[in-house]
């Protein structure tokens, strides 16, 4: 069996901790799917790769880095939870 990925945060980084507990509060209680989960990582590198078209503007470097920690969220709450992929378009 694969180990889970490690979610860490930098200390002084709350919003981040408090980010990565309400998402696996909420697979937990399986009031997020896996598929939610996924499409949430879809739209965050959306913003960050598209910015553009974003309706709500931010830093792009800040918008690399959210996508980025969203999918290690996303992976390390899909290895712990498990649940059904979100469907391909």
């Amino acid at each position: 069996m694969t180990p889970y990925p490690t979610l860490e945060a930098e200390r002084d980084d709350k919003n981040l901790v408090i980010l990565q507990s309400l998402i696996c509060l909420l697979r937990e209680k399986n009031i997020l799917s896996r598929a939610d989960i996924e499409e949430l990582c879809a739209t965050v590198q959306a913003r960050a790769t598209d910015q553009a078209h974003d309706p709500l503007p931010c830093a792009a470097k800040s918008a690399q880095a959210a996508a980025s920690e969203i999918a290690r969220i996303g992976d390390y709450v899909g290895h712990r939870y498990g649940g059904k992929h979100r469907r391909a378009n």
